[in-house]
């Protein structure tokens, strides 16, 4: 013999569709102090409880979103593109490179790499320093530095 089924009161269910509004279907069942399984479960076989949270969502959804638009619709350049991103399918495309940077970018030479360097060196004053600086562990120790 199994548990009886737990069903939702007229007045829970009523309180269902405002709930919804504000909270997943975890946190109600949470604040009706029921299993969140259980809650799942009597969404899925009871249709008024179902109906009841999808209309709390779309009305929470329709509200919000009639905020959005009258912001848009007063200037708002932020929310004008939020909006237009999320419900007229825009996007942002990334900037396509210029063609001679995008074919040494291809290319991957350190030639290519090596004059961008210098370019960065002349901006930013750094006039005089050595193309290839000697490797510490290349060049020959002096006289008196040899361990014996």
């Amino acid at each position: 013999m199994g548990r009886p089924q737990i069903t939702l009161d007229p007045d829970q269910v009523r309180e269902v569709e405002t709930l919804a509004a504000l909270l997943n279907q975890d946190q109600i069942a949470d604040y009706l102090g029921i299993a969140r399984n259980t809650f799942r479960a009597i969404c899925a076989r009871d249709d008024e409880v179902s109906a009841r949270y999808k209309r709390g969502k779309a009305k929470a959804i329709a509200h919000v979103a009639n905020g959005l638009l009258q912001k848009a619709r007063a200037g708002d350049t932020t929310c004008a593109i939020f909006y237009l991103k999320t419900q007229a399918g825009w996007f942002d495309t990334p900037k396509a490179a210029p063609p001679a940077a995008h074919a040494e970018k291809a290319n991957g030479s350190k030639d290519a790499l090596k004059r961008m360097l210098d370019q960065i060196a002349e901006r930013s004053g750094r006039i005089g320093c050595p193309a290839d600086p000697p490797s510490p562990r290349l060049a020959a120790p002096a006289e008196g530095d040899r361990d014996l």
